[in-house]
């Protein structure tokens, strides 16, 4: 199943931020674009599961 993630670049705070439709509760933040990315991959799994 594919899962839409929406990254957007906060300026004011300088942190990248990850939001989801698709996986309830899915909010993290990151100075870092490739750190972001791996959070946002262990997270998804537990937000589903928790989810279900």
């Amino acid at each position: 199943m594919d899962y839409k993630i929406k990254f957007t670049w906060d300026d004011e705070a300088a942190v990248w931020i990850a939001t989801s439709d698709d996986v309830p509760g899915l909010v993290l933040e990151s100075g870092s674009f490739d750190a972001l990315v791996e959070r946002v991959r262990h997270a998804i799994p537990e937000l589903l599961f928790i989810n279900s």
